[in-house]
Parts: structure tokens; C-alpha cells; sequence
């Protein structure tokens, strides 16, 4: 049996698992750190993402002519989160919500900075909220360099560390369960997963930093929030595959307090991956503007029209109180060139390997190789000629005539001839909503100006069909501020603390509801910093 001695064992090597290993090995401490995947994959899922990062009152706001205030940044976070009324099951996500806002700046983005890590010039302006009551301001920092960047960054930087021989890596390792001794936390065990040889691990603390549960869609559908009917015939994986639960129950066996996992943040955009590399696996696409939004019938969704940017959470809703829970939108070859985006850093390369000329070609001439990769090797995309073309393709995909001709003809002409009035005359919410986004100069530059469906210049057309895609939990291990795991009793669990989505982000579900978005990567460096602060003052007073 394979064993393991340190001050602390770190149990994942996500976000939250490298952060608290840096930190914990600046404050003396010696460090396990054990995580299932392979090494080429350290970082988890946050080296997949797109590397948004929400933070308040920062330079780059401020150069932007952006006045914000962790206030109105609290004001905003729970007016959308949209926490429920019992006010004990809110207590720590409430507090971590005002923590959070008001630390951002020196927590996340100075420490961020401090260690290399740099963001694009302008933040992005996301969930707006359906009718305002979202972010008031654009507070969307994407790293450069993508997710991609800001773990290969933050692992380059924990390797470097000048005590990086107190610091044991050990991958291809699953935990199973804890270890408890004289009323505490002392350890974990599991096995490899490659020979299944057992292993133990000893220490005086244990942080949990192991991601949610949205990896498993049995979980995902076990606690599908009621708001949304019964869980979709199909639903795609967009979170890690060992995002699992498997050390949430862990922790509730050892009295700890789980709570929220109704709170998801899933998708209404999701499309087959033609590579998967997990059961299931989907890419979240970046809902194109211009696009029209239908049922799986090819009626317009109503009467309010879905258009991405402003609620996120309702887009699902919507989508899964249709009949069947899946969607299509029709666009043409230029508003996809212009505005058709995949979540990410795997199709986002330009930006993820850092490649000034290439960001600027794609932002400003439309992202061809994208559309070509998508539309030859996506099944989800189908293109024609003609709009009676494309509708026999969509219901060649899906294998049925629950398409109509008619209604779709019907609402695409319509939707155009609104555009053939001009700008005075419109008169449809989803263009006055793609006025109001090209006010701000983060959207103007991928949102199309009123651009026609049926347009001859801008040919093919292009139909996709989107599937709910599982994602984020925003529910988890209950904490308090120190990120120590609380019991059902609300009493700290000695020597077991959780941090970063594992904890919902901190205190089982910081969220809320729903989230400003950027909170989710943000959320791991500010909880696991939060962690290794108290773990490390623990381990000093004993």
C-alpha cells in the first residue's frame, strides 16, 4: 500500500486544489496533492474554460469608463442569485456573496497579476438579466490566454515554488473516503486508477477541492431543479468527467453538510463534440444574437424571444418547458462568421495561444476556421441553399417531419421583414435587444447590425440543433468564511475544509440561483486562498 505523510492533503488538482498549494507551501506547510486525472490534465476544468473571471473596481473597468462598486456589485449578485427565503440555508452563501464582491480586487485580480496572469483590455457585459436586475455593468475579465493560460500559468508558477521539494504530486489517484481519528479528520484513502493499488494518505488537514457533481448526468438528473419539469430525454456532459460527487458523499458520511445541488449552471446551447473524450460530451456553444430561436417543432420560442446575454438560466427554463427539451436556430454563413462562438479554450486558439494578429483576424473578419470546423464535423449543424432544403436536412437529423415548412417559412420571413423596415420601425424584442447590445463596445464587435436571415449575399444557411448541457454546481459542500466544512448542526468538522466548486463556490451555493457568471473561476482562487489562510493559522496554533 502506497502512503502518504504532509501537513496537508489537497484532494484535486483543479483551480482551487493549485491555489491552495501555492499558498500553503508560502506559509511553511507541506503539501499532498492528489488528483485523478493524468498529469497532462492539471488543472481540470478550468484549463478547458474560456477564462472569464468576474471582478470589481479594477483597472481595466476604470480605463473603460466602467464606475463600479463592490455595493452595487452585491446590490446585483443578490437580486439575480435569487436566494431562497430561509434564512439559515442562506446564511453562508449570503456571506460569501459580500465577501466576495468586496475582496475581488485584491484577493483575485491583484493576486492574479502578481503572478502573471494579464486580462483583455475591455470586460464583457454578460447576464444583463432578462428585464435589468443582472450585472449593471460589464464586469467580465477574460484572461488572456483563455483558462488554458491562467492554469498553465498558475501550475508553471506552483512548480517554481522555492519550497516546491515540500509539495508531493501524485496523479491517476481517486479517493474514496476519509479517515478519521480521536473525533477528526486525519487522512484519505483510495486507490490508483490505473492498478487499483490502495493508497493512505496522512495528515493533520484535509481540503476537498474535487469540483461538483455535474460530470455525473445520473447526479445531474437526480437533483434537476423542479423549475425546470422533468430532465431532458438528452442532456450533454460540458463538465469534467471525475466532477463525479464521489467525495461529496465522502463528506456527508463524515457529518458533513451538502446542500443546494438543485442549483445547476447548466446550457441551452449544447452540441456534440465529434472527438468526445468523456461519455456524452458537448460543446457549449455561445448562442449567436441573430440567430432565431426555435422549438423542436421550428416555431419561435415566445413570446419573449431568447437571446443570449442576459439570463442565462432562462434560457433553460424556457427551453425545458417546451415539449421536448431540445432547440434549433437558423442563421446564415455571415452572422456566423460573425457571432458564432464556442465556450472555451480548446476552439478558441487565437486567443488561448496568445496570438495577437490571429485574435484580431477572428474579431474583426469573422472566425472561418471555427464555422468550417463546426459545419464539416459537427452532426448538430446542417447547411443549404434554400430554407426548403434546409428543413428536409433538419428532419433528416432528427429523424422525424416534426419540422414544418410552413411555420418556419412563416417566421423567418416575418422576422426579416421586420429588418426591411428599418431601424425606426422595428418593432421585435430580439432586435431591440441587439440594439441595446451594440451599444457596448465588447458586443458591437461580434453582433451583427440587423442582419436578414434570408439573405442571398450571405449564404448558406445553417441550422443547429442545441441540447441542455450540464455544466457547473453551483450547490455543494457547506462552509464558512474559513472554508471549514460545517455539520448538519452548523459546527466546523476539525480538519476538513472545502473550497471551490466542491463548496459551491464557498458556503454550499454562493450563488444563488443563478450566477453574474465569471464567479465560478473566480470563486476557486478566492475560496482556496480563504482555505489555505485558515488551514495555515490552524496548523501554527496547535
Amino acid at each position: 500500500m502506497r502512503q502518504y505523510q504532509s501537513d496537508v492533503v489537497i484532494i484535486g488538482g483543479g483551480l482551487a486544489g493549485i491555489v491552495a498549494a501555492q499558498e500553503l507551501l508560502s506559509a511553511g506547510k507541506s503539501v499532498t496533492l492528489l488528483d485523478r486525472d493524468d498529469e497532462q490534465n492539471f488543472g481540470g476544468l478550468a484549463k478547458e474554460s474560456f477564462g472569464g473571471i468576474l471582478m470589481v473596481g479594477t483597472p481595466e473597468q476604470r480605463r473603460s469608463g466602467i464606475r463600479d462598486t463592490p455595493d452595487l456589485a452585491l446590490r446585483d449578485w443578490l437580486s439575480f442569485g435569487d436566494f431562497g427565503r430561509d434564512k439559515a440555508a442562506e446564511l453562508w452563501p449570503r456571506r460569501w456573496a459580500e465577501a466576495y464582491v468586496n475582496d475581488s480586487h485584491g484577493e483575485i485580480y491583484c493576486w492574479l497579476k502578481e503572478r502573471g496572469v494579464r486580462f483583455l483590455p475591455l470586460p464583457l457585459w454578460v447576464e444583463r438579466g432578462q428585464f435589468g436586475g443582472g450585472n449593471s455593468v460589464p464586469r467580465w475579465h477574460v484572461t488572456w490566454g483563455t483558462g488554458h493560460g491562467l492554469a498553465t500559468q498558475l501550475i508553471r508558477t506552483l512548480l517554481a515554488h522555492p519550497r516546491r521539494q515540500a509539495l508531493t504530486l501524485a496523479f491517476r489517484h481517486r479517493v474514496d473516503d476519509l479517515s478519521m481519528q480521536a473525533g477528526r479528520i486525519s487522512g484519505c484513502c483510495g486507490a490508483t486508477e490505473d492498478s487499483n493499488e490502495e493508497f493512505t494518505a496522512r495528515a493533520d488537514t484535509v481540503l476537498v477541492a474535487t469540483g461538483g457533481i455535474n460530470g455525473s448526468i445520473d447526479r445531474v438528473r437526480k437533483h434537476w431543479h423542479a423549475e425546470w419539469n422533468s430532465p431532458p430525454q438528452a442532456i450533454l456532459n460540458g463538465s469534467h468527467k471525475f466532477a463525479d460527487g464521489l467525495l461529496h458523499d465522502a463528506v456527508q458520511s463524515a457529518g458533513g453538510n451538502v446542500t443546494h445541488l438543485d442549483r445547476m449552471w447548466n446550457y441551452a446551447a449544447g452540441v456534440h463534440h465529434w472527438r468526445p473524450r468523456k461519455a456524452g460530451h458537448g460543446l457549449s456553444l455561445v448562442p449567436p444574437r441573430s440567430a432565431l430561436w426555435l422549438n423542436w417543432r421550428g416555431e419561435r420560442i415566445g413570446p419573449q424571444p431568447l437571446v443570449s446575454g442576459f439570463d442565462t438560466r432562462e434560457l433553460v427554463t424556457r427551453i425545458c418547458h417546451e415539449e421536448r427539451a431540445y432547440s434549433w436556430q437558423i442563421l446564415n454563413q455571415k452572422i456566423a462568421l460573425k457571432e458564432l462562438a464556442v465556450s472555451g479554450a480548446e476552439f478558441n486558439p487565437s486567443l488561448r495561444d496568445k496570438s495577437i494578429p490571429g485574435f484580431l483576424r477572428d474579431t474583426l473578419f469573422g472566425n472561418r476556421w471555427l464555422v468550417r470546423q463546426m459545419t464539416e464535423n459537427c452532426i448538430d449543424f446542417v447547411t443549404a441553399s434554400s430554407l426548403p432544403e434546409l428543413v428536409d436536412k433538419m428532419n433528416a437529423l432528427q429523424g422525424d417531419r416534426s419540422v414544418d415548412l410552413g411555420t418556419v417559412r412563416s417566421v423567418v420571413e416575418s422576422y426579416d421583414a421586420e429588418i426591411a423596415r428599418g431601424p425606426a420601425l422595428h418593432n421585435d424584442e430580439q432586435l431591440r435587444r441587439i440594439a441595446h447590445l451594440r451599444q457596448w463596445r465588447g458586443d458591437r464587435i461580434r453582433t451583427c447590425k440587423f442582419r436578414k436571415i434570408l439573405d442571398p449575399g450571405a449564404m448558406p444557411l445553417i441550422a443547429i440543433r442545441e441540447f441542455i448541457i450540464s455544466r457547473k454546481s453551483l450547490g455543494g459542500i457547506q462552509t464558512d468564511l474559513d472554508s471549514r466544512v460545517l455539520d448538519t448542526a452548523g459546527k466546523p468538522i476539525s480538519g476538513l475544509y472545502a473550497a471551490g466548486e466542491a463548496a459551491g463556490f464557498g458556503g454550499g451555493g454562493m450563488n444563488g440561483l443563478r450566477g453574474l457568471e465569471g464567479t465560478f473561476l473566480g470563486g476557486c482562487v478566492y475560496s482556496a486562498r480563504r482555505a489555505a489562510r485558515a488551514i495555515a493559522g490552524r496548523i501554527s496554533d496547535k
